[in-house]
């Protein structure tokens, strides 16, 4: 029987990760791949044989990079802006707020503005170590336009009535449609925080390139 050749895309939809992992996969050699006409595919066969061996630290390797290509459909690196100017906590909002209107995210910036500034008065999203974690109080799928999480540091500490007193540099903002997408975020940025390393490389990191890729990277997501 002649092989069956899928496309990368396929290949993604099978195992439930991105393309850019599906490239790594080839690149190591882990299924048989060739060139059909200008396009690289691969072994439909030897993909299911592969996923049928996986061993118990393989299975947990590949769902893993499903959390982290899930969290990058919100997360993208156009997503991230360094050492913005606040003067406090409600400049902090209200620059994010114009920034996910720019990436055509939510339509109007004041409307984001207020929700979040609504929010942060009921109690501080800051959560200790300069990070909050920004979202307005309700969920609002109708007024944003694309599930995003932005990624915010300004270039000084302000104050954020944090639990530890701390200022606060370092900003999510989580525009989600509903409460699945909110709580899997919540959770991956979390682990990602508590863990010292990770927060000195996003305070550090001189491009957001840097910040996507501690925010993404399998090393960043393995326990310490």
């Amino acid at each position: 029987m002649a092989k069956k050749y899928i496309s990368k895309a396929d290949a993604a939809k099978k195992l439930k990760v991105s393309e850019r992992v599906i490239q790594e996969m080839i690149a190591t050699n882990v299924f048989e791949s060739k060139l059909v006409g200008k396009n690289l595919k691969i072994d439909e066969d030897s993909l299911h044989e592969w996923l049928e061996n996986l061993n118990e630290t393989e299975e947990k390797m590949l769902a893993l990079k499903r959390v982290i290509c899930h969290f990058e459909e919100y997360m993208r690196p156009e997503n991230i802006f360094l050492d913005f100017k606040a003067e406090n906590k409600y400049d902090a909002i209200r620059i994010l707020s114009e920034k996910a209107k720019d990436l055509k995210l939510v339509r109007d910036a004041r409307w984001l503005y207020e929700v979040v500034v609504a929010r942060e008065e009921l109690i501080s999203t800051a959560i200790g170590n300069g990070v909050a974690l920004l979202h307005p109080r309700h969920l609002h799928p109708s007024k944003i336009k694309s599930p995003s999480i932005l990624f915010g540091r300004s270039a000084e500490p302000v104050d954020f009535d944090a639990p530890d007193n701390k200022p606060v540099n370092i900003f999510f903002m989580l525009l989600l449609h509903n409460d699945k997408q909110h709580l899997f975020s919540l959770s991956y940025i979390s682990k990602l925080i508590m863990n010292s390393e990770n927060l000195e490389k996003f305070c550090k990191a001189d491009t957001a390139l840097e910040i996507h890729t501690a925010l993404t990277a399998i090393q960043e997501q393995l326990p310490k």
